[in-house]
């Protein structure tokens, strides 16, 4: 069995390992998994993903098609309401 040892910035790998955790994985099993993918697919596999529950919701939605957009009843409308939205950024 080899040994790897790289330098990461300290609030990566306490980001890493907290999601790790949510998965239910140790850092060993989570880079494991990447290599052998990465050897597999002979490229850098990022299709997995953990998405928060605002990206959940809306995914949920768009599949169930409900709440996808408010109702406007002129383009004026559609502009002043996405107008209003950008002075919140």
């Amino acid at each position: 069995m080899a040994m790897i040892s790289v330098r990461i910035d300290d609030d990566l790998k306490k980001e890493t390992e907290e999601v790790c955790n949510e998965l239910g994985l140790n850092m060993t099993t989570a880079v494991t998994i990447f290599l052998k993918k990465l050897c597999r697919e002979q490229r850098i596999p990022f299709e997995v993903s953990m998405y928060n529950e605002k990206v959940t919701q809306a995914i949920e939605n768009a599949l169930n098609g409900t709440n996808l957009s408010r109702k406007f009843h002129s383009v004026d409308e559609l502009f002043e309401d996405l107008n209003d939205e950008s002075d919140k950024v």
